[in-house]
């Protein structure tokens, strides 16, 4: 299909997608906390005054959580080297806008992306007046990108990672999106395998680079650190007692793990990936017959022993993951495409998954081929292999050795990123 024809397609079907999709986007926005965060950005509806808008600033894009944080990252690295440069942080959810609001960096003035119609880009392009643009693995919207290319606003993706899902659905709408992969000027790819699914997409080869992922870069990471105020709440569980942390989960997962883990003697402390399903999450533990403690409204447990504790807060995973002793990623078991390990393998926590690791791949069948990491297949195994590791210290410190080996492939990934743009 001519790709003209599809653009005008996209361009008569997309007002109608948003304004159907409106009510359900509202309703998730207020219970992220949208409302209060500049929602009208996202339709390019300012109310700062222009002239106090850091024009001809790098604009970085992210979506949600993990991808600010990853921006925040890059951003923090640049500084270090042109502590001068200014930019843009524009970001898809609330929840990464409350992030990157709570970074408070001087040099970032934080906004939301706009909605991909044509009045909106060129409104929130003509106010900011770009010096580029740089995705954090992002998504290509082809208003955007036309409006940078007519612009002369080079565009580049960093962290470029397709899971075996996206290419397969990407080859098959490959004469839709050859054009629209065309138009990005940099991207930075993952890993050498990476380079020819790109160039299928219709990158042309020489603006692929391969840089490896600042996501599992540890040199440039914050490491956990662990907290006062972390180590008062979970002393009141029974002092000495291991934790086993749940890390991202996603729907049903909570309950799922709270029954494999029953008799495991540990405390069971549980970050749900989006912090509004507590009273969801609470009520599926409840069901388990545990009393529940919620980080956000905290009290010391009637029964320490069948507590666990639900951490409802958004950007604390991180020093959470440093008071663990053993670390599930969520997202793994019930879900599909599994949750970012590098976190725990830079606090030296042994790693446990299920089968659902398809977004970081080939990363998690390298931990597991190392002994770096225990893929679990269900409730037995995983509650067996937690037994065992809390026995043996010795192999966790083998294990975190290993994943620590498997990881240092993506060292100074986020330097050679920043190379690239500021070449």
């Amino acid at each position: 299909m001519p790709f003209r024809l599809v653009l005008g397609l996209y361009r008569l079907l997309l007002p109608l997608f948003l304004f159907t999709a409106l009510p359900g986007w509202l309703i998730r926005m207020g219970r992220r906390g949208g409302f209060g965060s500049g929602l009208r950005e996202r339709f390019a509806i300012y109310t700062r005054p222009e002239e106090e808008e850091p024009c001809g600033a790098v604009m970085v894009h992210s979506i949600s959580v993990g991808e600010t944080m990853l921006a925040l990252k890059l951003i923090r690295a640049w500084l270090e080297r042109d502590p001068e440069q200014r930019f843009v942080l524009a970001t898809g959810t609330a929840t990464g806008h409350a992030v990157a609001m709570e970074a408070a960096l001087p040099a970032v003035r934080v906004t939301y992306s706009p909605v991909d119609l044509r009045i909106c880009v060129s409104r929130y392009l003509k106010r900011f007046e770009p010096s580029q643009l740089v995705l954090v693995e992002g998504e290509a919207w082809p208003h955007l990108l036309m409006a940078c290319r007519k612009r002369g606003i080079p565009v580049s993706l960093l962290n470029a990672r397709l899971s075996p899902r996206s290419e397969r659905r990407y080859r098959k709408l490959a004469s839709i999106v050859r054009p629209v992969f065309g138009m990005l000027d940099k991207v930075a790819a993952q890993e050498d395998a990476d380079i020819a699914r790109w160039e299928a997409l219709g990158v042309a080869r020489e603006r692929i680079t391969v840089t490896g992922s600042s996501k599992f870069d540890p040199g440039a990471a914050a490491l956990p650190q662990q907290r006062a105020d972390f180590s008062a709440m979970l002393s009141v569980f029974g002092a000495g007692r291991p934790v086993i942390l749940a890390a991202s989960t996603h729907g049903d997962e909570e309950a799922w793990l709270a029954e494999a883990l029953r008799e495991v003697d540990a405390v069971y402390a549980v970050v749900p990936r989006h912090a509004e399903r507590r009273a969801e999450v609470r009520a599926a533990l409840e069901k388990e017959y545990f009393e529940v403690v919620l980080r956000s409204a905290f009290y010391p447990p009637l029964n320490p022993v069948r507590a666990c504790l639900v951490i409802d807060s958004t950007g604390e995973l991180r020093d959470w993951t440093a008071h663990s002793t053993l670390v599930v990623i969520g997202k793994s078991i019930l879900g599909t495409g599994g949750q970012n390990p590098a976190e725990a393998i830079l606090a030296r926590k042994p790693l446990l998954f299920g089968k659902n690791m398809q977004n970081f791949e080939p990363l998690a069948s390298s931990l597991v081929a190392a002994g770096g990491a225990i893929r679990f297949s269900d409730q037995t195994g995983l509650a067996e292999s937690a037994r065992i590791l809390l026995a043996d210290p010795a192999r966790c410190s083998r294990m975190c050795d290993e994943a620590a080996r498997v990881l240092a492939v993506h060292a100074g990934a986020t330097g050679r990123m920043l190379d690239l743009l500021t070449a």
